[in-house]
């Protein structure tokens, strides 16, 4: 078990995007209609698709809109074809950013990113030019409080489900890091168990984190604000450890 989670660097950003959820609505419906016309309707064989459903489920998102947009997406032939796209760049202090994005028109999307990140001291950068600051992992969030077992326990049953590393740095939460192939594996060995899980997703997880004062914390968390506000882009990474 490590000493530091990365949780502390998203819990800001994850309390502000929860209260947006008509455009998470929004965000999460692009991503199903994208993961159906991937790799068919049903879950059971569509690993996106499940990813995409439990985070429709972790959101709130109630089943009636998640099986009318599998149906939409499943039978619309004239729906919108969204494509992926991902950015690289700085944010204030030389800290790394990477975006996700799903767009109908990229060359819009480019020039919003472009501008959101160069009005908040950002700039964006060549493709590759902070990627290898990262790596993509599953994350699977339990809050602490929901543990009905004791630590010892919980870190046998984790590691045995195919947990690669389990971190905690507050009296919260622990974060499980897994293969991305393995998330949904871990997760569903983990919820047999009876353990709650708040969040599970496949991340852009920073190898190494920086540190910002309390002003560049704050021109970052307005950054973040701008793009996640944008409806084109899905998620932001970064590696600034950004305190409450």
């Amino acid at each position: 078990m490590s000493g530091h989670s990365k949780w502390s660097t998203i819990k800001n950003k994850k309390a502000k995007t929860d209260a947006k959820r008509g455009k998470i609505f929004t965000k999460i419906g692009r991503e199903i209609i994208v993961a159906v016309k991937a790799g068919g309707p049903d879950p059971d064989i569509n690993a996106k698709l499940k990813d995409v459903i439990d985070k429709a489920k972790a959101n709130n998102i109630p089943n009636d809109n998640i099986l009318r947009s599998i149906k939409k997406a499943s039978g619309d032939t004239d729906s919108v074809d969204y494509e992926e796209l991902t950015y690289e760049g700085y944010g204030t202090g030389g800290v790394a950013v990477i975006v996700e994005a799903l767009t109908d028109n990229k060359n819009r999307t480019a020039g919003e990113v472009r501008h959101l990140l160069d009005k908040n001291g950002g700039s964006l950068g060549a493709l590759g030019c902070v990627s290898w600051m990262f790596e993509k992992k599953g994350q699977i969030i339990i809050e602490k409080a929901t543990l009905k077992i004791d630590e010892d326990t919980f870190m046998m049953i984790a590691l045995e489900a195919g947990a690669l590393d389990i971190l905690t740095d507050d009296d919260e939460v622990y974060e499980i890091h897994t293969e991305p192939l393995e998330l949904n594996n871990v997760s569903d060995a983990l919820e047999q168990q009876g353990i709650k899980i708040e969040e599970a997703e496949v991340q852009m997880i920073p190898k190494n984190t920086v540190e910002v004062s309390e002003d560049i914390a704050n021109k970052i968390l307005n950054m973040l604000d701008a793009l996640e506000d944008n409806d084109d882009v899905q998620n932001v990474y970064h590696n600034a450890i950004i305190q409450d």
